[in-house]
């Protein structure tokens, strides 16, 4: 038999580097108008739920394109196929500082960007998959989802500070002109596969996408991560989008609402990097899954009964280190147990779960007006977490499914 010699480039640093860069760029581009949503609206002539609706199209565009998105990434390769997101996102970001004060122009060039967000956010695991050893691809997706969060971040805290001197369009441009930046690079850098494989599972051959979702989907433990996925990103957006609204009837003001918020995008940087680089070098999944998940338990008990300052500081971060360390961690474990599905079919169903979390964002709001705070909800989270981390206990490790698969005479592809 032909032997075949597999081997790990010093290269593939630099393909996540770009990679991570066009992804921080789509992100600081869906959050830019969040920090001065009442500064846009008078800008724009319209009212605050039309700009809050410039950050949730993108999570409605996601729902009808993230599978058919997912089928291009498998069908084509993760290089062409961001490439060409990184294209649109970066014309219709230019377009949208271009548009000056014309809402209906804003609007369209919005939508063009997030119809593209699924080539970024359904390729993750593709890109680790292509150039990473097994014990180093959890990291990886580590790191995008740093780079992910760094973006809301950079958006959250410059855009205030852009248009102290400079007005709404013109710190758009310069958004748009940052994406262009990150695309060219991305284009010049990024290759689809290096010319020898890190490991034998570099070589395996897919599933086709229908036949590769069907199996992912029949998998108990798959599904059960979905679940988990669904819970996890629904309380941390929850949290973001209405953390004033939490903290202002315990006397704090809007600044210190959003040193909360800082705070617990900070603790999850540090989260998504240390607890899945454990996760590799302890070759196991589940521990970190299940310690992510009840972690985040305390933080989110105190960010919903606590009343001083310094204590919802702790909760933020406790929150934010433990319950985002769980969606790198997790979307590789997923991506494991589900082959031979293509990793952009299984990493298109679980950031459409995340995307349909959204629906435990808005409930959210009719709990607060009905019970007068949004302490019911936050229990109502809890328990949600709670359930998620019961559920953990019983997901198998890729080795264990091997194992039983063999033991019942099936293989895989």
């Amino acid at each position: 038999m032909e032997e075949v010699n597999y081997r790990v480039y010093g290269r593939r640093w630099l393909v996540l580097g770009v990679y991570m860069l066009v992804n921080l760029t789509v992100q600081l581009l869906w959050i830019a108008y969040a920090p001065v949503t009442k500064q846009s609206a008078l800008f724009y002539g319209v009212s605050e739920l039309q700009v809050a609706f410039l950050a949730m199209v993108f999570m409605i565009a996601f729902l009808p394109l993230s599978v058919p998105i997912s089928w291009l990434i498998d069908r084509f390769g993760f290089y062409p196929t961001v490439a060409f997101g990184s294209v649109i996102v970066a014309v219709c970001g230019v377009l949208r500082g271009l548009a000056g004060p014309n809402f209906g122009l804003v609007l369209a060039a919005t939508i063009g960007m997030a119809a593209a967000q699924p080539f970024f956010l359904n390729s993750w695991t593709k890109v680790s998959a292509a150039w990473f050893a097994p014990g180093e691809r959890a990291t990886a997706v580590g790191l995008v989802t740093l780079a992910n969060l760094v973006g809301t971040a950079a958006g959250l805290v410059l855009t205030p500070l852009l248009t102290e001197g400079s007005s709404i369009a013109t710190v758009q441009l310069w958004y748009g002109l940052a994406a262009g930046g990150a695309g060219l690079a991305f284009i010049l850098l990024a290759r689809e596969r290096p010319a020898t494989p890190p490991d034998a599972s570099a070589l395996t051959e897919r599933a086709l996408m229908l036949d590769g979702l069907r199996h992912a989907l029949s998998m108990g433990p798959f599904r059960r991560y979905l679940f988990i996925t669904f819970v996890g990103l629904g309380i941390f957006n929850g949290i973001t989008t209405w953390v004033q609204g939490l903290v202002e009837p315990r006397g704090l003001s809007s600044e210190e609402a959003g040193i909360l918020g800082a705070i617990m995008l900070v603790a999850g940087i540090v989260g998504a990097v240390v607890l899945p680089a454990l996760s590799d070098r302890a070759g196991k999944r589940r521990p970190f899954i299940v310690i992510g998940l009840l972690g985040a338990i305390p933080g989110l008990l105190g960010m919903a009964l606590a009343t001083s300052l310094p204590l919802l500081c702790v909760s933020s971060f406790v929150l934010g280190f433990f319950l985002v360390s769980v969606n790198p961690t997790g979307t590789q474990y997923a991506s494991e147990i589900a082959l031979p599905t293509p990793e952009g079919s299984s990493n298109g169903l679980i950031s459409l779960a995340g995307q349909c979390s959204v629906v435990l964002v808005y409930l959210m709001e009719p709990l607060r007006r009905a019970t007068g705070s949004y302490v019911i909800p936050l229990l109502c989270f809890v328990a949600l977490l709670g359930l998620s981390a019961f559920l953990s206990f019983g997901l198998p490790e890729r080795a264990e499914i091997e194992a039983a698969e063999r033991a019942t005479g099936r293989t895989r592809a």
